[in-house]
């Protein structure tokens, strides 16, 4: 089968959509498929065996200005115009000029590379339903609703001139609901996932397939011959993104500061693009207990996972929830929070400790409790180590995909 992966950002660093369609790709091509990967910027690396085609695009929230333009005169083809006044005026015109981009690119192929399938990450942009003239089916994972995210933002944002600039940039909500009624199937990660997609999208439910997302078990792993750091906590995720929860885990490390000396390490990028999180680490005065790693390999993050004692997920919402899974594959306690499908990768067997969502409180006391029962720890990372490789793997998740696949062709 020939499978053509769209994602308008590849780049494993930009968060789970990265990550998704890197191992996705992979696991497809160990089945025997043929795949291709078609990205915006940043560019992913590819698995072997598997294309890249690099879709251009201006990437102008990761490059915070007009360097990618290149000569002035781009300036008058229209998507770039479109994408340049859409972000300066505070929206988000990227997925919908990576989709028209890779549908000029999809029909220029199509005959060549005569794709079985087009399966689109989430992008549902309008040049999803341009891609279903060329004759073939077209689905799209939706990891969680969008929406889930405005709300969570919006909830957290204190003045009102803030709510009405967020308002804006989730504008494009309203296109990704008239492409997702028309997808041939819609892919979702969990079962919450589901249940939200098709309450928030108004999807019958014939159209959502639940395929829930791998780990590479030989890959996150313990080795076992790492110390841990004492009283240290790891957090992975972009904080920028509301939801994320970071304000709920500092206000829980502030209110261990007279009983506990945790030292909390956040894996997320540096710069420009990181303010929220470092704004909040200073009002809450924890410089000394928390560190931000900025971007790691893969080796290094499994490394961060290992020396650890305690992982948190402190989401107020997760369609899934990689992290989480990465550091219990990696043998590390995680404490969660009861928010959209985290229940369902800790289970119930003692894998993990679930606290409710912005909860500080609980938060703090799970944390006070774990970092004190060195043996509850260990008993912990064993069942969580344990679960990840029962119930989550790459390659149950690429024939579920095409089964979907097959459905549909």
């Amino acid at each position: 089968m020939r499978i053509c992966l769209l994602t308008y950002r590849g780049n494993m660093y930009c968060g789970g959509q990265g990550i998704y369609v890197y191992y996705l790709a992979k696991a497809l091509n160990s089945l025997g498929h043929e795949v291709h990967v078609m990205s915006g910027p940043p560019y992913p690396s590819v698995p072997d065996g598997v294309r890249l085609h690099k879709i251009d695009g201006l990437n102008l929230y990761e490059t915070n200005g007009l360097s990618s333009l290149g000569h002035p005169l781009q300036l008058l083809r229209p998507l770039n115009l479109y994408e340049v006044v859409g972000t300066r005026l505070g929206m988000f015109p990227e997925i919908c000029t990576f989709s028209i981009r890779a549908y000029m690119r999809l029909r220029s192929l199509v005959s060549k590379e005569r794709f079985d399938i087009i399966h689109d990450n989430q992008t549902l942009g309008y040049g999803m339903l341009m891609a279903r003239t060329l004759g073939v089916p077209v689905v799209a994972t939706i990891h969680h609703p969008i929406f889930i995210d405005m709300i969570a933002d919006l909830a957290q944002a204190k003045r009102l001139v803030t709510k009405f600039r967020r308002t804006l940039f989730y504008s494009f909500l309203i296109m990704q609901h008239l492409v997702a009624k028309r997808m041939d199937r819609i892919i979702t990660v969990s079962q919450v996932s589901a249940e939200d997609t098709m309450r928030v999208f108004k999807l019958p439910e014939h159209k959502v397939r639940v395929v829930p997302n791998g780990i590479d078990t030989a890959i996150f792993k313990n080795s076992n011959h790492t110390d841990k750091e004492p009283n240290s906590i790891v957090m992975v995720g972009n904080t920028e993104d509301r939801k994320k929860g970071v304000v709920f885990l500092l206000k829980a490390i502030q209110l261990l500061k007279d009983d506990v000396n945790v030292k909390l390490s956040i894996v997320d990028r540096h710069g420009d693009y990181t303010k929220y999180a470092p704004k909040l680490v200073a009002e809450h005065g924890l410089q000394d207990r928390v560190a931000f790693t900025g971007r790691l390999s893969v080796d290094e993050l499994v490394k961060r996972y290992s020396v650890s004692e305690i992982a948190v997920t402190a989401s107020v919402y997760e369609g899934f929830g990689l992290p989480c899974a990465e550091a219990m594959s990696c043998g590390t306690p995680v404490i969660a929070t009861r928010a959209g499908a985290l229940p369902e990768i800790i289970g119930s067997d003692g894998a993990g400790i679930l606290v409710p969502p912005a909860d500080p409180a609980a938060l703090a006391e799970a944390i006070k409790r774990l970092l004190g029962d060195e043996s509850l720890r260990q008993r912990m990372g064993k069942a969580a180590r344990k679960r990840i490789e029962e119930s989550f793997s790459w390659e149950v998740a690429a024939k579920k995909t095409v089964e979907v696949y097959k459905e549909v062709i």
